[in-house]
């Protein structure tokens, strides 16, 4: 492997016009996303200083994620793609346009800003699983992983230069501004997706119209939980996941590590959160080392116990350098993590399946980091911050190994090569998964 092949694989931005066009304009949306987050954060601030209120953001957000992130999964095994991504994204627009208006009409009201972001976020889960199936559509296979990477990437990036431009537009030009920005930013990602091309779900090979009188038994608990449970390489990437996010999400300890250690720096705090996402965004863009890997399911179970052991090392760090380093690092691993799970889910998934199994894999990466920093809150209120981080990161850590241990299929399991193509999808959910995908020798 030549250097050039240990930096991120760009070859989707090249082979595919509908992928690079997306890849663009959901680019935008995202830094546009991180500006109106913190536009709300602080118009909320100002309409309360509340604390509660603020932490009533993160509920506005995550409760229609939760409820509507599984009908989501229904609706993109049910309806064209494209067509749902098209609607979805046109509401978020709309939502969007609804804030600029109550910031430049001077609203004094928090119950209707956070009703115009539960909105937003409502749009955003109804549409994640159908987007989540995009890649694999648009891309040969063996460029998904890639694809997957430039995509995170993405994100990493819009969260370090989000904020800052939040910072400018709002000191320069106020809350209207910075919701038009978005807004725009959404237009741009919009027409991206009215420009590719139809995604209509194939019809599965079992998929029958019921007798006359009938119970029809479809839907995201029958449909995506079934195949999951079906398919060892499925329950077990996501069992990996849920271990390293809940058993030892950091986040929620970061002030109480910082006022322990750092007397409260808050400086030093900014940094805790900067040096994840510096350490994500370094993986991104050396990810052409592991995107060109075909043993994914043994690459996620390596950084995913990396991420835990690198929490542990931060949880014992004392210099303020040895903790950034490991959160740097844990960072790195949760994006080869990410992007390597990404590829497999979409893969393993049938296509008439693909968006229910996508909202399973959405809704647990929402539901895991809350549940793990409530968990790390908790803990650390019986003992200490530092014990919660060791024991938390050295739990997640072994239960990782238990579930490449016991799960052999995901251990050995490798995503197709060009040749192969992605899996035929029209198979139906009863079958195994592929057989070449869990062969030996390279591909």
């Amino acid at each position: 492997m030549t250097w050039r092949d240990r930096l991120i694989d760009v070859r989707p931005l090249r082979t595919s016009r509908p992928f690079r066009d997306l890849w663009i304009g959901s680019s935008l949306a995202s830094i546009g996303q991180q500006i109106a987050g913190v536009a709300v954060l602080l118009q909320v601030w100002e309409l309360t200083h509340s604390p509660l209120w603020t932490g009533a953001i993160g509920l506005a957000t995550a409760v229609p994620l939760l409820v509507l992130g599984l009908v989501g999964g229904s609706l993109a095994d049910a309806v064209d793609r494209r067509t749902l991504v098209r609607a979805t994204t046109a509401g978020q627009v709309l939502t969007a346009v609804g804030l600029v208006v109550q910031a430049a009409a001077g609203n004094r009201s928090v119950l209707l800003l956070l009703l115009l972001v539960a909105a937003q976020s409502g749009c955003a889960a109804l549409g994640a699983p159908a987007r989540r199936t995009f890649p694999v559509r648009l891309l040969p296979a063996d460029q998904v992983a890639a694809g997957l990477a430039l995509q995170n990437v993405a994100f990493q990036a819009s969260m370090l230069v989000g904020p800052a431009l939040a910072g400018l537009v709002l000191a320069q030009w106020h809350y209207p501004a910075a919701y038009a920005i978005q807004a725009v930013a959404g237009v741009a990602s919009l027409i991206a997706v009215v420009r590719l091309p139809p995604m209509a779900v194939p019809r599965a090979a079992d998929d029958r119209r019921p007798a006359p009188g009938a119970r029809q038994r479809r839907g995201p608990a029958r449909g995506g939980w079934r195949i999951i449970l079906r398919r060892p390489t499925l329950w077990g990437s996501f069992a990996a996941d849920l271990a390293a996010t809940v058993l030892a999400m950091p986040i929620a300890l970061f002030p109480l590590i910082n006022e322990i250690r750092f007397e409260g720096n808050p400086r030093t705090l900014g940094l805790f959160l900067s040096a994840i996402a510096v350490g994500g965004l370094g993986a991104g863009l050396l990810s052409g080392t592991v995107t060109r890997l075909h043993r994914s399911g043994l690459v996620q179970l390596v950084a995913a116990t990396v991420w835990g052991l690198a929490l542990a090392g931060f949880g014992l760090a004392g210099p303020l350098w040895l903790a950034l380093c490991c959160l740097a690092i844990a960072g790195a691993a949760d994006t080869v993590a990410v992007v390597t799970r990404g590829a497999l889910v979409q893969f393993e998934a049938p296509d008439h399946y693909r968006g229910r199994v996508s909202s399973v894999e959405h809704v647990i990466g929402i539901a895991g980091p809350e549940v793990g920093n409530f968990r790390g809150g908790l803990l650390a209120s019986l003992t200490s911050a530092p014990v919660a981080l060791v024991a938390g990161g050295l739990a997640a850590a072994l239960t990782v190994v238990a579930v490449g241990l016991i799960n052999r299929p995901l251990r050995d399991y490798r995503v197709p090569s060009e040749r192969d193509g992605p899996p035929p999808p029209g198979v139906p959910p009863e079958a195994p998964a592929q057989p070449a995908a869990l062969t030996d020798g390279p591909r």
